[in-house]
């Protein structure tokens, strides 16, 4: 166990490192903030939520007009208990009292870089805690296990999308940890630990963390069909996953119920239609260098899509494992351009804006798809070229 511990550790520490170093050396070449004139605090992201951290930051330092319950920085003073567990109570957010007060810009960008990073290490040490024991495996080398964390700490969704909206990186963290929480529930482990964790990603970003649990829920239930055994005992392992995720949210409900009642007191926003994307879009996203606000960032690093690809193709791996895992990254592929499941993802209600907000937990299941395709070994050359003939097709 000690040797375990190490080797995650190593792998979570090589993800956020490759994942902090590409998101900064990327905005330094693109000279964009703070390593560059152009400015990051455009939209929502300049217009709500860099001054909701500096109404933050007061609070923090006793310089605050009102309290948690008013906010008379905003219009002439508006409710600040529903914003707080919309926008603030990431523990992450608390890192802005660190920062000068004129510096509020710069400490959301830090904020946003670290939390990509935490989402790049909780993923590398999943996918160590779910690798194969197998000696011979590349899923046993912490290095893959590092490298595939960071892929999905830096998936399209991640970088086009969310790194302008924080409060939304908190569900990239949050999926894996909840994976993590299933792994611990088939074993029986960590019965106080477990609702913490959802506990915590539910408090961080209610919104995002209901996605990661259905998510989180679609892997626990893959791994119980495969598995087998008593149908008792995966029912009985079903429901204590159950009661760990209510548990959790209750635990969570102090934060919850302001939200929830401020949101059914808000004015009616804009509400749109859902509209499917093409499918030679959607295909499209898949591949790097794409851009589209109204379309489904879905792309990874080549090397960890490439692997997603091979997986059905490899031979290597056993057949309902190659069903199972590429069945599930299918059909959530799938569920998002069905208006039912769309809705099912989004609570029931179509967004504002981006329409697609649940793909991080697509990226996520094609990393650990990445993974199941090593689990076995390195594949072989055929399914490696039908792969890639696969990939070229879709280009």
């Amino acid at each position: 166990m000690p040797i375990l511990e190490s080797v995650r550790g190593r792998a979570a520490a090589f993800a956020a490192l490759i994942t902090v170093t590409a998101v900064c050396a990327g905005d330094a070449v693109a000279r964009g903030f703070p390593f560059g004139p152009d400015t990051r605090s455009v939209n929502d992201l300049g217009n709500q939520f860099v001054p909701f951290h500096a109404k933050l930051w007061d609070l923090l330092h006793g310089r605050g007009d009102g309290g948690l319950l008013l906010n008379w920085q905003s219009g002439y003073g508006t409710a600040f208990l529903p914003d707080l567990g919309t926008y603030l109570t990431s523990p992450f957010a608390l890192l802005v009292g660190l920062f000068p007060r004129d510096r509020i810009d710069l400490a959301v960008y830090v904020i946003t870089v670290l939390k990509m990073a935490a989402a790049g290490a909780a993923m590398a040490w999943l996918l160590l805690t779910m690798a194969k024991k197998r000696p011979d495996s590349p899923s046993s080398s912490w290095w893959v296990a590092g490298v595939l964390g960071a892929t999905y700490a830096l998936c399209g969704w991640s970088v086009i999308e969310a790194s302008y909206n924080p409060m939304w990186l908190d569900g990239l963290i949050a999926f894996p940890l909840l994976c993590l929480v299933g792994e611990w529930v088939r074993a029986g482990r960590r019965p106080v630990l477990g609702p913490l964790v959802v506990a915590l990603a539910w408090i961080a970003n209610f919104y995002t963390a209901y996605m990661a649990t259905l998510g989180a829920v679609l892997v626990l239930c893959v791994q119980l069909l495969l598995d087998g055994g008593v149908l008792r005992e995966r029912v009985r392992v079903l429901v204590r996953g159950a009661g760990t995720v209510l548990l959790g949210i209750g635990l969570a409900a102090p934060v919850l119920l302001p939200v929830v009642m401020g949101t059914g007191h808000a004015f009616p926003g804009w509400t749109r239609q859902f509209e499917p994307a093409g499918w030679s879009e959607f295909l499209a996203r898949t591949l790097p260098a794409t851009y589209g606000f109204f379309t489904p960032a879905v792309f990874l690093g080549g090397g960890a899509l490439l692997l997603a690809v091979v997986l059905p193709f490899n031979r290597k791996v056993p057949g309902r494992e190659r069903l199972a895992w590429a069945g599930l990254a299918g059909g959530v592929a799938l569920s998002s351009q069905w208006e039912p499941t769309h809705l099912l993802w989004h609570a029931f209600a179509t967004p504002n804006g981006s329409p697609f907000r649940q793909t991080f937990v697509l990226s996520g299941l094609l990393v650990i798809a990445a993974w199941q395709c090593l689990a076995h070994g390195w594949p072989g050359r055929r399914p490696l070229l039908a792969g890639t003939g696969l990939l070229v097709a879709v280009g």
